[in-house]
């Protein structure tokens, strides 16, 4: 069974906080099974690396959380495929698009030590990939929390087993 984590913030987090993108003065985060449950999905034009502006909610609410909890010292940025095409293209363009999701952040503030990008290809599954809509489910963004005060949770390693995309920072 999955535990769930509710953490309520702060008030007056100015913009995040606020009208920005709908959200309510103060903001609950959820986690569950150490990932934070996005309020939507964050998503790319296909076959890319770039970042739909229908995504620019989810990505405030990352940020806003990573905000709000300073104790959190590093989230992996998961990016994960279905199967379609081949195995290398899909873990390069994963690691891409975890690369993206944390630059974005980066460029809104948050520190660049703080977020780990990393690609999984198709190797993580929520779904057998057997129709649209469980291949659709498999195309995802996951934000994982990695370390707690400058531990990593659990003693698992901090890339969760995938592929570091790189280094966010500037």
């Amino acid at each position: 069974m999955i535990r769930q984590l509710t953490i309520l913030t702060l008030l007056g987090f100015g913009a995040l906080s606020g009208s920005a993108f709908g959200e309510p003065p103060s903001t609950r985060y959820t986690l569950e099974g150490g990932l934070l449950v996005l309020p939507s999905p964050i998503t790319f034009k296909t076959g890319t690396d770039t970042l739909e502006p229908a995504s620019d909610p989810a990505l405030a609410y990352i940020q806003g959380f990573l905000t709000a909890r300073q104790d959190v010292t590093l989230v992996r940025i998961e990016s994960h495929t279905d199967p379609t095409g081949s195995e290398s293209a899909n873990q390069a363009l994963t690691e891409k698009r975890a690369m993206a999701v944390a630059r974005w952040l980066v460029a809104k503030g948050i520190a660049c030590k703080r977020v780990i990008p990393t690609g999984f290809g198709s190797t993580k599954p929520l779904a057998p990939n057997a129709t649209p809509e469980e291949r659709a489910k498999n195309r995802r963004i996951a934000v994982a929390v990695a370390m707690l005060r400058g531990k990593a949770i659990g003693g698992l390693p901090v890339d969760g087993g995938g592929r570091v995309s790189g280094d966010p920072c500037p």
